[in-house]
């Protein structure tokens, strides 16, 4: 890495860099983490409850994998309208909204008796879901300015970490209160505690807001700009898209190809859960890595070789360490999915400008997520064998490795003026 490369300039300023975190920082992290571990248990607390499930609500198995793709759809479609919502009530109360949502949805399958019911309250916690992933990171932006990639460390590597409690906390419950309603419904607490801290910290950020100089008037005006007229923007939202349909794709497809190896149920799940373990990690040490370099580029793409090695390794050799394939898929799954948010925060200073590129970069990526665990349980169909979907995904990590380089610091100030 050349010297020039270096972070020294003024969207990082030095002394921002050298000052250390605040006790009102750190109460700003803390409820970051708690806000992001609310926001995938929804999809993975149905999983291993899923038999249980359909057995109550004569759910078929179409139907009940709309209980984990119906949230990941409404995540995107939810995250493109964001932007309207933003200037309606705000992003702090987006926020708290989207926490609202979140707490209704998990509460009502307390006594939701059928698969509709169900399949409503997915499509509620989707939207609420989609709704905080757009609007926090650019409250992030605006709060942790010169500390980005820490913030979204955090924040990614806490959605990460709640997608594991979900899978291991909701059977505990069902199993300690007898019902598989109880084990979804827990998730309603520590949304509404979420929603609570969030709201009480609010009073701190209206006195934290700086005065509106004219840079911040001409963002003011340009965050108005139709994204979808932006190529970056479209380009970050494919981007992100492929990185989440690798994830998607895994945790869909993983334990049945291990089983379709001879693997049991349990052994098949344990590397499911090895892989969530090692993308929270390298999801908040990636961009902490990255942190003091203006230029990501090498980092996403040491994210992604992780990504390939991992991909062929289950392609090529995947009764010789399995453990291994995981872990180095899911370290480069956690690593390249934050580090590609912080990526899109970098390509404008202001955070309304900011938090509108993200939004609609996870709107484009989380429809494309949803895509591709269909187009890989089609291929399954079509050859009877997992190879084409391996192989499917390791073409689009080759693909996204080339499409890396075109992120250049340097047209990060020319993309608004693009087409």
């Amino acid at each position: 890495m050349n010297r020039t490369s270096r972070v020294d300039t003024p969207i990082f300023p030095r002394a921002a860099r050298s000052a250390a975190l605040s006790w009102h920082d750190g109460l700003w992290l803390a409820v970051i983490v708690a806000i992001g571990i609310n926001l995938r248990p929804l999809l993975t607390s149905v999983s291993p409850l899923l038999a249980t499930i359909r057995a109550a609500t004569d759910l078929s198995f179409s139907g009940a994998s709309l209980l984990t793709s119906l949230p990941v759809v409404a995540m995107g479609f939810g995250a493109l309208g964001a932007g309207l919502l933003t200037r309606v009530v705000g992003e702090a109360r987006g926020v708290a909204l989207g926490l609202l949502a979140i707490a209704a949805a998990c509460a009502a399958r307390f006594a939701a008796s059928s698969g509709a019911a169900l399949l409503m309250t997915a499509l509620l916690a989707g939207i609420g879901v989609a709704v905080i992933q757009a609007l926090l990171p650019g409250v992030m932006k605006q709060r942790f300015h010169s500390r980005v990639p820490l913030a979204m460390g955090l924040f990614s590597a806490s959605i990460m970490g709640g997608g594991g409690l979900g899978a291991s906390v909701s059977p505990c419950v069902a199993k300690a209160f007898d019902s598989w309603r109880a084990g979804l419904a827990i998730w309603a607490i520590p949304a509404m505690l979420a929603g609570v801290c969030w709201l009480v910290l609010q009073r701190s950020m209206l006195a934290d807001q700086r005065v509106a100089s004219p840079a911040a008037a001409h963002a003011r005006h340009t965050s108005h700009v139709a994204m979808w007229r932006k190529r970056r923007a479209w380009t970050l939202g494919l981007y992100f898209g492929l990185v989440n349909g690798g994830y998607t794709t895994l945790v869909a497809w993983l334990p049945a190809y291990y089983q379709q190896r001879g693997a049991s149920v349990a052994h098949s799940g344990s590397l499911l859960a090895a892989m969530t373990v090692f993308q929270a990690a390298s999801a908040m040490l990636l961009p902490l890595a990255a942190a003091l370099f203006r230029d990501r580029r090498p980092w996403l793409v040491a994210g992604l070789s992780a990504q390939l090695t991992g991909v062929v390794g289950l392609l090529a050799w995947p009764d010789a360490a399995p453990l291994a394939w995981v872990a180095i898929t899911g370290a480069g799954l956690g690593g390249t999915f934050s580090l590609t948010l912080v990526t899109s925060l970098d390509h404008a200073d202001d955070h309304r400008v900011a938090g509108r590129l993200v939004a609609f970069v996870q709107g484009v990526g989380f429809i494309v997520a949803a895509i591709s665990p269909i187009v890989a349980g089609r291929l399954r169909d079509l050859t009877g064998s997992f190879t084409a979907a391996w192989t499917m995904l390791a073409v689009c990590i080759a693909a996204m490795i080339a499409l890396t380089f075109a992120f250049s610091p340097r047209s990060y100030a020319r993309w608004l003026g693009a087409r």
